[in-house]
């Protein structure tokens, strides 16, 4: 009878030979980004276990390894001195278990007594219907070196949900965190009448838990699941990442099947519950979820998500891969709400500066030096007396592909549209900006099928994917009326992740 790790060790081996056997064609499709983190083939999304442990970055995700579309998950995993240059590493988790036997889905990582222990959702389907035939648990692994994860004995570590309005089936995604001699974790969860809620658990060894309480729910327009919490404390107060799914749309807001966002306030760690305020989007875009955060050892708190939605196509599944993570971003506060700026260590992938400044744009412009499929663009725009003005990306006048962000100053509107990005699902979205002493500041994060944009100062992003053909590599500033180009910095970036090697 085989052991319990010589089951796993060989899920992960077979898994890892189908990922290795595709990873050099996934490598030429010229959708494949750069300096983002993807899988080397096949399916991913959620970000997991998001650490820092012995000196790197760990970032694990949710993984498909036998096809370009969500399956029965694995745990895929990549490691970073910097955050900046990425290198794969071993599948970490198979579903292997009897508890876990239909996935091992999402969760976290944390260092205990000098060990690496990642805490996850064991998934069983009990039926045909994944929304009602399910159950699901939370389980612990272990690993001595950061690489290699055994499973513990005493999974499932959770075996049921408390008692109480706690739908008994949807209970999963732990985020775990210690604070003075606990152990805790957040679970996403929904009542019996399906509204989105979070549960506190806390322990003194990851073995026993304890639940504390129903720490937030869905009040109005929240949703009827919320996936993926993350708890943490920024600048002196309790931060509530989560991922509600079923929020309906209001005005320009929520358009995308499900959002991510947060609430902040102040947790009661005696009574279990959170008091906060309202609930804020990290992201405007149309591809931004599950996103996840770690502290390193500056004391900065970074955040990556899945740079996809569920209801995209994902034009790149005909070539064997899907979906992707955002570039790392560190957050703080400013006048009451979360920023996201790009980490500054991303600078170090830049080559190749063009600068300009002072540059008058009235109808439309080019600049000679200024395009590119794979480049970082910084530029900070005076309005003038401009009523609309902005910049098309990724244009190919042949095929009249662009990607065209504009700001509207009447309605004080950024609006991101990609019905003319090339292949795949186009897409309106838009945000409220205001300008800043007449100026727009933009920072901009394009790869070969992604777009991040920060608005002036990160105050607000919007992430998409977007899938042009190999020519669209034009830049196309434009304005109604007269506006200046202040300053203007463009570098091209260099790859950021290696290729998987696998001994065995």
């Amino acid at each position: 009878m085989k052991t319990l790790r010589n089951q796993h060790q060989e899920k992960i081996s077979k898994a890892m030979e189908s990922v290795l056997n595709e990873q050099e064609s996934v490598d030429q499709n010229h959708w494949r980004l750069q300096y983002h983190v993807s899988t080397p083939a096949y399916w991913m999304n959620d970000p997991n276990g998001f650490s820092f442990y012995k000196g790197e970055y760990h970032l694990f995700y949710q993984h498909h390894p036998y096809s370009p579309k969500w399956g029965p998950m694995y745990w895929g995993h990549i490691k970073s001195k910097d955050l900046t240059y990425w290198k794969h590493l071993p599948i970490a988790l198979a579903p292997s278990e009897e508890y876990d036997q239909d996935g091992c889905f999402s969760g976290s990582a944390v260092e205990k007594d000098g060990k690496l222990y990642a805490m996850y959702t064991g998934n069983v389907w009990t039926g045909d219907n994944y929304d009602t035939d399910l159950r699901q648990v939370q389980c612990l692994a272990v690993s001595e070196d950061g690489v290699h994860f055994n499973k513990v004995p005493q999974n499932p570590v959770i075996n049921s949900v408390p008692e109480g309005d706690i739908h008994p089936h949807h209970f999963r995604d732990p985020k775990v965190w210690k604070k003075d001699d606990y152990y805790y974790c957040v679970l996403g969860s929904r009542t019996k009448d399906h509204e989105g809620q979070v549960l506190l658990y806390r322990s003194r060894d990851l073995m026993k838990w304890e639940f504390i309480n129903v720490m937030a729910k869905s009040q109005g327009n929240l949703g009827f699941m919320w996936e993926c919490p993350d708890l943490f404390s920024l600048e002196g107060q309790e931060v509530l990442l989560m991922s509600p799914q079923g929020v309906k749309s209001e005005g320009d807001l929520y358009h995308n099947l499900h959002q991510a966002g947060y609430v902040k306030g102040k947790l009661d760690y005696q009574t279990g519950l959170l008091n906060h305020g309202g609930f804020q989007l990290l992201d405007y875009g149309l591809d931004f979820y599950a996103p996840q955060t770690t502290e390193d050892e500056h004391g900065r708190r970074i955040m990556v998500a899945w740079m996809a939605m569920w209801e995209s196509s994902m034009p790149e599944q005909k070539h064997n891969w899907a979906g992707a993570m955002t570039i790392p971003r560190e957050l703080s506060t400013k006048r009451g709400n979360i920023i996201s700026k790009p980490i500054q260590e991303l600078k170090q992938l830049r080559q190749h500066h063009v600068q300009y400044e002072n540059i008058t744009v009235n109808g439309e412009q080019e600049l000679a030096g200024i395009s590119g499929d794979c480049y970082e663009l910084e530029v900070k725009i005076n309005a003038k007396a401009a009523s609309q003005f902005g910049i098309k990306l990724r244009t190919d006048h042949d095929t009249h592909q662009e990607t065209l962000l504009t700001y509207d100053r009447l309605e004080s509107l950024f609006i991101f549209n990609r019905d003319k990005s090339g292949e795949g699902d186009g897409g309106i979205r838009k945000v409220h900006v205001g300008l800043n002493n007449n100026y727009l500041h933009l920072h901009l994060f394009v790869d070969k099928s992604s777009i991040e944009v920060f608005i002036n100062g990160g105050e607000k992003v919007m992430t998409s994917r977007i899938y042009p053909g190999d020519n669209a590599t034009g830049i196309c500033f434009f304005a109604d009326q007269e506006i200046e180009l202040s300053t203007l910095n463009k570098w091209n970036l260099s790859k950021g992740v290696s290729p998987l090697i696998f001994k065995g």
